[in-house]
């Protein structure tokens, strides 16, 4: 074999490991990839079924059941409010009327079900896709109130 087809063998064989390598990584980026989304927008239906995803916002005052370990709450953006259901321990800050992030799937009846809660972590904190979410609501209902 000429030295000229064994580079050309050799950059071909480089090229195709790096395609199959960039494939791998990008297949477990999209798999490990969770997105934020309101209740306005779960609502609407703009959310996921079949994957995994955020869904924050306030929760809403009177709505928290428990059952054991078993929790349910309602998450509202002040516009659209869902239900919560989340088996396990709560974080010490989890409040009514407060901030919360919850991650997990949203079932075929319209229930999400998290599998991991977190909540705010100061009295003036609210994770930024939350804030946006609920000052986008706001916005919205008093665009909605105006005649």
């Amino acid at each position: 074999m000429k030295s000229r087809t064994k580079r050309l063998v050799l950059i071909l064989v480089g090229l195709a490991f790096l395609g199959a390598a960039s494939g791998l990584i990008l297949s477990a980026f999209q798999e490990n990839l969770v997105f934020f989304f309101s209740p306005s927008d779960v609502v609407a239906q703009k959310a996921p079924r079949d994957r995994s995803f955020r869904v924050g916002g306030l929760v809403q005052e009177g709505s928290v059941k428990r059952d054991g370990v078993l929790v349910s709450f309602n998450v509202t953006d002040t516009a659209q409010t869902i239900q919560v259901v989340y088996q396990g321990i709560l974080p010490d800050l989890f409040r009514e009327g407060k901030g919360v992030v919850a991650q997990g799937k949203l079932g075929a009846d319209g229930v999400f079900r998290a599998s991991e809660v977190l909540a705010k972590h100061d009295e003036n904190y609210m994770p930024p896709e939350a804030a946006h979410a609920v000052e986008q609501a706001h916005k919205a209902g008093k665009t909605l109130q105006k005649p």
